[in-house]
């Protein structure tokens, strides 16, 4: 029976350009699929842009674009990378698209009327600037632990500490600056904890072959029974808040304005949502394709998101009355040269530039391949490894076996292969013909490496029987052309069966090959049937295949991006000053002796200032009064009684809401959109009001 196969990857974020994790997962999909495909069975392969959420509604913003304009653009980089490295989807949809916003909704109603979705009150973050709930991403503040600044919302990168946003000391919103209240709001949630999900969810993981043994593992632990004996039997499966307020780059939620779907709900129903697109596009009923308990539901992903993809897919999928994925194949990071990816340190590799440099995409794709297998392992790409493999795989030993018999073949007979193999020629094709069970099986269970080692050795042998046949002596040799015909013949029709091996994972050239050979596109079961027949074949000319690597392109694409740096704080130095003109400027240690609200502007505060200048003619000591627009990251209470320097000379200035006596300083970038922040100074311990900093 034909296996009908429904196969995705996981959907990139449309915030920009593809990287090479992605070309990656891709290419491990598409080898897999057109395996599949070779051996007969029936795959539809989509993908689509995660288009939805905050990140591409502020960054949309910034961009001066609409959202759908911002995603449009990203969209349309797609092609040139997916055609560069021959990844063949059937379909690349969006989930912005019609189908995806209908498909969501109707998901959602199911699972309401399941009475799986329940409404609950929650405070979060709000900056009052943007007017709008924030994503821990966009909170940072001082770490409630170690008291470090400019840390996010969520986790502090100095201590590893993990909190709520709310335990933050000092937050401030990064889009604004503000600092962020918070804010009553009703959210939806879909009631992972309920025992029907739970039970569900234990069954469908442990199924056989549904996932990975170490991803099983990983699952197990997020069904850990709770050690408290109030709770004893809690499976410890948390509600998923699946809501979102305005203003929301995504699908409304039906019934509730104001109200979005969280990208990561909608995001998988892409995968829906660009099936069908495609089978509506040929013609296919959709709804009875995923109807059809023979079809297969496949998904390819990263070991990052196996959170969402095993436990909230399968059950919004079972419980909205839909068919659940089949497997969910999961694979390692990528890291270059042992470090993980960095553009700031120029470690990653940038797909577009290894197709700009003009490098042979199939290098990669036979690269990664022989890197890959079925487990969720990282995979590295060594410099050094990556011209071995390429150059004495597969030009050394593959491609060598046609360029040493093709010449000799067209010269001397025509291009003719001949019908008697000889006897030890064809011992060596049954030999070869006989490992195709066990290569199908490879690339079945996605062991890619394994396979390639296979062919690899097949290669090995072939190469061993031209070197113990010697053509090129032959064809020196009077009254041996019929052996050397046969030696050359058994060497094509060879190389034919290691074309169809390599075939899932070399296409552009296989279609080469099949072009050299004369023949139709080549599946495995041709590896069972002899080239030609009685009446013998005739193949091309032969043309050189695939070059050696070239050491200095693959020095350009490795060699670490210099960007240039940018000027310290956003802004260009200002013209050079002498000694003399900085001692005019008199700065001096100021104490914070009160600070409040400037009625009428939501940009300054009013600070009274303690500069040591002893009492006043009242006997009382004299302060000063100064206006600062701090007011979007400081609230008044948290300044009272700290230190900081002003400018203790500078002539009063008269202002709409009283007189300013000085100025503090304070830090910001010139950016404030793309690094907000303020930040007055703070002396360290010790110092007094009155002092001079020279």
């Amino acid at each position: 029976m034909t296996r009908k196969l429904f196969v995705t990857t996981a959907l990139p974020y449309a915030n920009g350009p593809f990287h090479i994790g992605h070309m990656m997962e891709y290419i491990q999909a598409d080898i897999w699929v057109r395996f599949q495909r070779m051996v007969g069975s029936e795959v539809h392969f989509v993908c689509a842009d995660d288009a939805h959420g905050a990140p591409i509604m502020i960054a949309a913003e910034k961009a001066g674009k609409t959202p759908q304009a911002f995603v449009a653009e990203v969209a349309a980089g797609r092609k040139k990378y997916l055609d560069g490295f021959q990844i063949g989807f059937d379909n690349w949809h969006s989930t912005d698209a019609p189908e995806n916003h209908a498909l969501a909704q109707d998901i959602y109603r199911a699972l309401r009327k399941q009475g799986l979705i329940a409404e609950r009150r929650i405070e979060q973050f709000y900056d009052p600037v943007k007017g709008m709930f924030l994503p821990d991403r966009y909170i940072k503040g001082t770490c409630p632990k170690c008291g470090t600044p400019d840390q996010y919302g969520d986790n502090c990168d100095n201590c590893g500490a993990v909190y709520a946003p709310t335990d933050l000391k000092n937050p401030y919103s990064t889009l604004s600056g503000a600092t962020p209240v918070l804010k009553s709001s009703d959210h939806y949630f879909f009631q992972l904890s309920s025992q029907r999900c739970i039970d569900f969810l234990t069954e469908w993981t442990t199924t056989p072959g549904r996932l990975q043994p170490e991803v099983l593992n990983k699952i197990k632990e997020w069904f850990a029974v709770d050690d408290d004996p109030e709770k004893s039997g809690h499976v410890g499966l948390n509600d998923w808040d699946i809501s979102r307020d305005a203003p929301y780059f995504g699908i409304e939620i039906p019934d509730a304005p104001g109200k979005y779907f969280y990208v990561w709900l909608d995001a998988p129903v892409g995968y829906l949502a660009s099936l069908q697109s495609h089978l509506t596009r040929i013609g296919v009923d959709f709804d009875a394709f995923m109807a059809d308990p023979e079809v297969e539901q496949i998904h390819f992903i990263g070991k990052d998101i196996v959170t969402f993809h095993t436990l909230f897919w399968p059950a919004m999928l079972h419980f909205s009355g839909r068919k659940v994925p089949n497997h969910i194949f999961v694979h390692g990071h990528l890291t270059v040269n042992g470090e993980k990816m960095s553009k700031s340190r120029g470690t990653g590799i940038s797909p577009l530039k290894y197709l700009e440099l003009g490098m042979n995409a199939e290098w990669l794709r036979y690269y990664f391949a022989a890197k890959l297998n079925g487990k969720v392992e990282d995979a590295d790409f060594v410099s050094a490894d990556f011209v071995a493999r390429v150059n004495s795989d597969l030009v050394g030993k593959y491609i060598n076996i046609a360029s040493r018999a093709a010449g000799f073949l067209s010269k001397r007979f025509g291009g003719l292969l001949s019908n008697d193999l000889g006897v030890e020629g064809r011992a060596l094709l049954d030999g070869l013909r006989a490992h195709r069970a066990t290569i199908e099986e490879l690339y079945e269970e996605r062991e890619f490496g394994k396979a390639l080692r296979e062919v690899m050795l097949l290669a090995d042998r072939v190469n061993e029987f031209v070197d113990r046949n010697k053509p090129w002596e032959l064809a020196k040799q009077e009254g041996r052309d019929a052996v050397l015909h046969d030696v050359c013949s058994v060497c094509i029709e060879a190389f034919r069966l290691l074309t169809i091996y390599l075939k899932p994972v070399l296409p552009s050239l296989a279609a080469q090959v099949e072009a050299f050979l004369k023949v139709e596109p080549m599946q495995f079961a041709d590896a069972a049937r002899a080239l030609g027949g009685h009446d013998g074949h005739t193949i091309g000319d032969y043309k050189h295949l695939m070059q050696r690597v070239d050491a200095k392109q693959l020095e350009a694409l490795i060699e670490p991006t210099v960007v240039e740096a940018p000027p310290p704080g956003g802004e260009a130095l200002g013209p050079e000053i002498k000694v003399d003109d900085f001692a005019k400027i008199d700065l001096r240690i100021a104490r914070i002796a009160n600070c409040e609200p400037v009625e009428g502007s939501t940009r300054l505060l009013r600070l009274t200032l303690d500069v040591g200048e002893g009492p006043d003619s009242q006997g009382r000591p004299r302060l000063r009064n100064v206006f600062s627009g701090i007011a979007s990251a400081y609230r008044p209470a948290d300044l009272i009684g700290k230190f900081t320097v002003m400018v203790a000379n500078l002539a009063p200035r008269k202002m709409k809401f009283g007189v300013s006596e000085g100025m503090v300083l304070a830090a910001s970038h010139a950016d404030e959109k793309a690094e907000p922040g303020l930040y007055i100074l703070e002396p360290w311990p010790g110092a007094k009001p009155g002092m001079r900093v020279r």
